[in-house]
């Protein structure tokens, strides 16, 4: 007889001890089980969080124009960028907000504009992005809107002007030379008030305009930007998109290279804590669950040392009989994966509801976006995680059996049959 059904006897013959491993087996691999569920999980969260939230670089440099920064905006590295251009053009036709002190002497004509950012989009400005500054008509300017004339128009100066979405505005260069119309797509609402020092027109935010930054190439704004603002995925990408910044705009000139990664670590560390306590519960209960294994196979044999002594005595290998144990356990393990996975099923919804789906309680700040709340942490089972576990669960009955069998190796026959203990 081989030892595969030896071991297919033994089972049936031992029911009670079969009933214990069973019951063993089905709490190692349930919580086996859970803990890659809850590994799982939290690498979609925090997957999930790194697509939303993402790292933000800033980008300033005498050299860092509208080319270079294209090119470092199309590196792998990046998933969205945003150059910033700044100037004071000429607005003929429109009214602007003024200070609550007056002119003083002096003050050059050409200053007397509104203020201008050419941008890709303005979700990315950092006063949109903390919801410090708001869209109360129409709509943002996209990357979708590139070259097209659309402008954004401030609340205070849109009803100076009886402005709309639809309307329209004349901008000229600011020697004068040049003219283009531009569409007003959005109002938006700046909570900062107009000082009652004097300011320059374009320094004060109600009279801010936003454009696509390239329909400002008529407009003799110059190439020179104020910044680019670079969302990468994570801030391991960081030190990457710096090397090409340096690259790009060159060392030895001189640039800042700034990463606000507050918003993106006060989401995904905790994220990153649950899933390191979750892989360490799997090694403890891998640990444990071969100890006590071990434990059980080693009495269980000392047991049967008469039975192992005709065995060998009959001629049969040692290493059929170390076989014969290892497949009785791992056989317990085939309906104790079965019923784990139904376990897994029933609790997976409650092990998702203890996951944090929102970490980041900190209100925005000036140096920190806004955090959205991540979507609810989903725990679903997978082929994946049954591999894990039914490989995990092998191994477990491999060192439960293999270990404590070592010593059925070094005996003879004649020393199990005579020996009484």
């Amino acid at each position: 007889m081989n030892f595969v059904k030896r071991a297919a006897y033994s089972l049936v013959a031992r029911k009670g001890k079969s009933a214990i491993l069973l019951g063993i087996f089905v709490v190692v691999c349930t919580l086996l089980l859970g803990g890659f569920l809850l590994q799982g999980a939290t690498a979609r969260q925090e997957a999930e969080a790194q697509r939303r939230i993402g790292v933000d670089v800033t980008v300033r440099g005498t050299r860092l124009t509208t080319g270079p920064a294209a090119k470092l905006g199309a590196s792998p590295l990046v998933e969205r960028y945003n150059p910033v251009l700044r100037g004071v053009p000429r607005a003929p036709g429109l009214k602007l907000v003024e200070p609550g002190a007056p002119r003083p002497p002096g003050a050059k004509d050409e200053a007397h504009g509104p203020g201008l950012a050419g941008v890709r989009e303005t979700d990315m400005l950092l006063d949109f992005a903390t919801g410090r500054t708001k869209v109360i008509a129409g709509r943002a300017i996209t990357a979708a809107d590139a070259d097209h004339e659309v402008v954004m128009v401030e609340e205070r100066a849109a009803e100076k002007n009886r402005l709309t979405a639809g309307d329209r505005v004349t901008l000229t260069s600011p020697d004068g030379g040049t003219k283009k119309s531009f569409e007003v797509v959005g109002v938006f609402q700046d909570p900062a008030e107009v000082p009652d020092t004097w300011l320059p027109p374009a320094e004060i935010p109600a009279n801010q305009l936003y454009v696509p930054i390239g329909s400002l190439r008529d407009l003799s704004m110059g190439e020179h930007l104020a910044e680019a603002v670079y969302k990468i995925r994570s801030p391991e990408r960081a030190r990457a998109l710096h090397t090409d910044a340096a690259r790009l705009l060159g060392a030895d000139k001189g640039f800042r290279f700034d990463v606000n990664d507050k918003a993106y670590r006060d989401q995904v560390q905790p994220l990153r804590r649950v899933g390191a306590f979750a892989g360490a519960v799997v090694w403890l209960i891998a640990v444990a669950g071969a100890v006590i294994l071990g434990l059980i196979v080693t009495l269980t044999i000392r047991e049967r040392r008469d039975e192992l002594g005709m065995l060998l005595a009959l001629g049969e290998k040692k290493w059929k009989l170390v076989g014969q144990h290892t497949v009785e356990v791992a056989a317990v393990a085939v309906p104790a994966l079965a019923c784990a996975a139904v376990a897994a099923g029933l609790l997976g919804g409650q092990l998702g509801d203890r996951l944090p789906a929102q970490e980041a309680t900190d209100r925005p700040t000036a140096h920190a976006p806004r955090a959205e709340p991540l979507p609810h942490a989903e725990v679903r089972l997978t082929p994946g995680d049954l591999g894990k576990v039914a490989g995990t669960s092998l191994g477990i009955a491999l060192a439960a059996t293999v270990i404590p069998g070592i010593g059925i190796l070094r005996l003879h026959p004649r020393s199990i049959l005579t020996d009484s203990d």
